[in-house]
């Protein structure tokens, strides 16, 4: 199935460059509210979906165990920037269970936030897992094995009890079964499993409104996303637009970005999952669609819509900071 141009970037008058994509939205029913392109093809959701894997740490009682609370939580669910204040909370979270920076399977890189790149370097520091984006996500993952007395070790493994649980749950929020022949390794050596776009909307759906879940897990969405309303700098970090949108609008919208081009929400009132996949891998242009789903389909209150225009339309800037161009929703959109 041929996947419409969803974004268009500018330059003067002219189109210069056009992103295809895919776009679902889905109810906790199952039942499409809007659909763009083929939702049907299985897609690696990567990072997107780091609130529905931290289910595992709610439901093994780690969270509770250890004390966390909605920082702890955020970070669980984030691709944070390696600012100061994240590397610390992800720490405090090893530290709980006894565990520190050793432990973390995530692979090291470079502070995503320049600024905190910068000064690390300055200060002779070296970039170390705790900086990974991911390692919240592992801290998690780490902090669940121990409270099912698992092993720490191998916990990325697909056949570690964690990683099982997490299948599992992904299972039930999409209700679909998702195969192993499927099944990648995502850029932080966790299992990843294809899934088509409509199934992750689904998942979305009911992780908003907690339809279809038994009580334990609908108790812990609801308490995941009301971490991330509370802490969304912890989700993301300084000048990031899920950090952005989640500031703004609170426990109205839930968004989380993945690697190539994905981005998953969720809008709880409405009851309703998002699903975004761009076909060229860029963020730029599933930002821009997921902030057009939401100026679409969310019920405006005075001022969202002029917060919400500089991220459906953001302009384009050169290097001197003149703005030459926008990257904006095509016109293949439906009408609403």
């Amino acid at each position: 199935m041929y996947n419409p141009v969803l974004v268009e970037v500018t330059r003067g008058n002219l189109v210069e460059s056009r992103h295809h994509g895919a776009v679902a939205v889905v109810d906790a029913d199952g039942a499409a509210v809007l659909a763009l392109g083929d939702v049907g093809m299985p897609i690696f959701p990567r990072s997107a979906i780091k609130a529905l894997q931290a289910l595992v740490l709610v439901e093994s009682g780690g969270a509770d165990r250890y004390g966390f609370g909605d920082e702890e939580l955020a970070l669980a669910c984030a691709s944070h920037g390696g600012e100061p204040a994240h590397v610390a909370g992800v720490e405090r979270m090893l530290r709980a269970a006894g565990l520190d920076s050793a432990a973390l399977a995530c692979g090291a890189h470079w502070p995503l936030h320049q600024p905190s790149g910068r000064d690390l370097a300055r200060a002779g520091g070296t970039a170390s897992a705790l900086h990974n984006n991911c390692s919240g996500k592992h801290a998690g993952f780490l902090c669940a094995a121990c409270a099912m007395q698992a092993a720490a070790d191998g916990y990325v493994d697909p056949a570690h009890p964690v990683q099982r649980e997490v299948k599992s749950a992904l299972e039930n929020l999409s209700g679909a079964a998702i195969s192993d022949a499927t099944r990648g390794t995502d850029g932080c050596s966790v299992p990843t499993w294809a899934m088509p776009l409509s199934g992750l909307a689904h998942a979305f759906a009911r992780f908003a409104t907690g339809c279809g879940l038994d009580a334990e897990r609908a108790a812990a969405a609801a308490r995941l996303r009301a971490a991330c309303a509370a802490r969304p700098w912890f989700v993301a970090g300084t000048g990031r637009f899920d950090t952005a949108l989640m500031e703004h609008f609170g426990a109205r919208v839930f968004v989380k970005g993945g690697a190539e081009g994905v981005h998953c929400g969720a809008l709880p009132d409405l009851g309703y999952g998002i699903a975004v996949k761009c076909e060229d891998g860029h963020g730029r242009a599933a930002e821009v669609v997921m902030a057009a789903v939401i100026a679409r389909l969310l019920r405006l209150e005075p001022g969202d819509r002029h917060f919400l225009a500089r991220f459906v339309r953001p302009p384009l800037r050169n290097w001197k900071g003149t703005v030459v161009g926008e990257i904006r929703p095509s016109g293949h959109w439906p009408e609403s």
